[in-house]
C-alpha cells in the first residue's frame, strides 16, 4: 500500500535543517519551527514520492506581499501541505495557482533540494517504503 502526505511528514521532521531550508533563511532556522522555509524543496520531494501537482501561492503580512509559499495538490484532488505549521499568525497564504515544474531538478535550490530528497528517500527506503 503507498504511503500517505500524513505519514510522509515524520520523514520530512527528521530530514529539515537550516541546511535543506532557504539559504537566505538559514540564520533565522530552528528544530522548534522546522519547516520554516522549507516548502519549495518541500513539495518538490512530495511530487517525487506521491505524484500530483504544486501549488503555489503569496504571503501577506497586513495585506503586504512578502514571499511564496508551495504545496501538493495529490492526484485525488486533496491537497497536502507538510509546511503548513511554519507560518507566524501575522503571516497569510493568499491564493494558490498550480504550477508546472521545470522539467529537471530545481534551478534555484537544488542543493537543498537534492539533499532533503536523498535523506527522505533514505530514510523510506531504510523503512522499506522505497
Amino acid at each position: 500500500m503507498p504511503i500517505t502526505a500524513a505519514e510522509l511528514r515524520p520523514y520530512f521532521l527528521s530530514a529539515w535543517g537550516p541546511d535543506t531550508c532557504y539559504p537566505d533563511s538559514r540564520e533565522e532556522w530552528n528544530p522548534q519551527n522546522p519547516a520554516r522555509d522549507q516548502c519549495g524543496m518541500t513539495a518538490l520531494v512530495v511530487q517525487d514520492v506521491l505524484g500530483g501537482d504544486l501549488v503555489l501561492a503569496e504571503v501577506h503580512v497586513d495585506g503586504i506581499k512578502v514571499g511564496h509559499h508551495y504545496w501538493n495538490r495529490l492526484p485525488d484532488g486533496s491537497d497536502a501541505d507538510l509546511t503548513a505549521d511554519q507560518f507566524r499568525p501575522e503571516e497569510d497564504v493568499v491564493g494558490g495557482t498550480v504550477v508546472v515544474r521545470p522539467p529537471d531538478a530545481p534551478r534555484r535550490h537544488r542543493e537543498q533540494y537534492e539533499l532533503l530528497r536523498g535523506r527522505v528517500l533514505e530514510a523510506l527506503a531504510a523503512d522499506g517504503l522505497a
